[in-house]
């Protein structure tokens, strides 16, 4: 009998095919060093979800962009007039005979934004963009946190992969502030 991998590090990353997207008016030496990003994405896509299907490859896009184009993002697509960190736009799945890969959707990152925000936490920038992406593939697998027990369950999963990644915990830093 073979048990359930414990956390998400002892289970496999599906093979990824990531976009990486530098918006004109994103200042690039803020941006996380890709070859991080990438190993943020794969840990993150070992969380358990319904939208991986076991031996398909996955391809997301993330998307580095300014604080005004996020604002934008946010108004449009969530009423909200304002700059945000990260937002998630999760792809419908398309059956698995129109393509060798399952698209998960796109994250959209405003540069500036994570920046100041890691600053007036103290967190380091590396750390900040670990938990934003990691936060952003999680919500492209289902993950919410609209109720609290989802909170909860996805903080957990948030805290569980940044710790295989050698990140602090993002929200005790948080809780002693």
């Amino acid at each position: 009998m073979t048990s359930a991998p414990a956390t998400p590090a002892d289970r496999p990353a599906p093979r990824l095919v990531l976009h990486w997207l530098v918006d004109a008016e994103a200042d690039p030496a803020g941006l996380p060093a890709r070859a991080w990003s990438r190993r943020v994405v794969q840990a993150a896509l070992r969380a358990p979800s319904a939208r991986l299907q076991a031996g398909r490859p996955v391809a997301l896009s993330v998307r580095f962009t300014s604080d005004e184009a996020m604002r934008a993002l946010n108004r449009d697509y969530r009423r909200q007039d304002k700059p945000t960190n990260v937002l998630s736009f999760p792809a419908e799945p398309l059956p698995a005979a129109l393509g060798r890969r399952d698209y998960l959707g796109d994250l959209a990152l405003a540069v500036p934004y994570v920046l100041r925000e890691a600053a007036a936490q103290g967190k380091a920038p590396r750390a900040h963009w670990a938990h934003l992406l990691t936060h952003g593939v999680l919500h492209l697998l289902g993950y919410d946190h609209v109720e609290e027990a989802d909170a909860v369950r996805m903080e957990g999963l948030e805290r569980s992969i940044l710790a295989d990644l050698g990140v602090a915990d993002p929200y005790l830093e948080l809780e002693t502030q």
